[in-house]
Formats: C-alpha cells, sequence, structure tokens
C-alpha cells in the first residue's frame, strides 16, 4: 500500500523528535507585507487630513489676528482723535469759565456805582467829587452845602445794604462859592462782606 501524506508534514521517525514545520499556505489571505502597507497608507491619509485641518485653523487663526490687529490700530487712531477733541472741549470750557468769572466780577463793581451814583442823586444837594476802591472799604470824597446832606448821604448809604458801616474820616468848610456855604467830606464806608 502506497500512502500519500495530504498534509506536506513529514512523519516523524521512531526514537528522533523533530521540530514541527509550518506549512506554507499559497493563496490564504492576504500577506503581512500588504497589510503593512495598507495600515502605512491609512495612516498618512489620516495624518495628511489632520495636517489639512491644523493648516486651515491656523490660516484662520492668522486672519482673525491680523484683523485684531488692524482694529486696534484704528482704534488707536480713534481715541487720539477723541482725546485732542477732548483737550479743545476742556480748553474751551476754561475759556468761558473765565469769561464767566470776569463778567460776574464786573457786574459787582457796576452795581455798586450804580448803587451810589443812584444814592447820590437822591440825596438833595450833595455831589460827589471821586471815588476810590481800596478792597474792603470805599472812601468817598465830595462836597454838600450843609451837614445835614452829608448825614442824609450817610444814612442812605447805610440803609442801601451794601456797606456794614459808613464813617467820616474828614469835614472842613469851604469857601469856593462866595455867599454860599459848602462843606468838603471824606466818607469811609466798610463793605459787607459776601
Amino acid at each position: 500500500m502506497i500512502r500519500i501524506n495530504l498534509l506536506g508534514v513529514a512523519k516523524p521517525k521512531k526514537g528522533k523528535r523533530t521540530s514541527v514545520a509550518v506549512p506554507e499556505m499559497a493563496g490564504e489571505g492576504p500577506s503581512i507585507l500588504i497589510v503593512l502597507l495598507l495600515v502605512a497608507a491609512v495612516t498618512a491619509g489620516a495624518n495628511y487630513w489632520w495636517y489639512t485641518q491644523l493648516n486651515k485653523k491656523h490660516e484662520k487663526i492668522q486672519s482673525g489676528i491680523q484683523a485684531v490687529d488692524y482694529e486696534s490700530a484704528r482704534l488707536i487712531q480713534v481715541k487720539a482723535a477723541f482725546t485732542e477733541k477732548q483737550k479743545q472741549a476742556d480748553q474751551y470750557k476754561r475759556r468761558f469759565d473765565v469769561i464767566d468769572q470776569l463778567k460776574s466780577r464786573q457786574d459787582g463793581p457796576v452795581k455798586l456805582l450804580g448803587m451810589i451814583g443812584n444814592t447820590v442823586n437822591s440825596t438833595d444837594a450833595v455831589w460827589l467829587q471821586s471815588m476810590t476802591d481800596e478792597g474792603a472799604t470805599i472812601q468817598l470824597q465830595g462836597v454838600a452845602l450843609s451837614q445835614v446832606a452829608v448825614a442824609s448821604l450817610m444814612t442812605n448809604l447805610k440803609q442801601s445794604g451794601y456797606f456794614k458801616s459808613v464813617e467820616i474820616k474828614e469835614t472842613a468848610q469851604e469857601d469856593v462859592v462866595k455867599n454860599m456855604q459848602a462843606f468838603s467830606f471824606t466818607l469811609i464806608c466798610e463793605k459787607q462782606k459776601v
């Protein structure tokens, strides 16, 4: 009888043990090399796809940075223009404040002169020759036809409300006009504190 070994494995001989040989199977599945090449190709493709995605994100971030830089430069210019306009507005405000302050200071002397003029006009037989403003006091020099007229002027000045006190510094009889009696006087008027 003839025996045919279909497995391709030699029968071990008695007494000697031999290692089992791995049979070669041709055509029974992909080879390891093909599998490795396929895995390498898929990995390379995935890496390329990941690289393009990261590259797109990088370009998007760079364009965002450029847009922010452009906007920042524009806002710096706007801020500089605003600061310049604010300085001009502050200068105009200071100028208007100075003008208003000068007007308010101008108003005081005008009112004072008006009050003194009205008081002298309402007092009979009194004429002013000079008025000196010395800060807290005002000195008035003038001529009156009688001492009663000087006293009336002093009373009217006190009642005006502008002066705290009105005092006579000096008075003297003048011989300016013959046949008439005239008195020169000097008054010191202390201003009310506002």
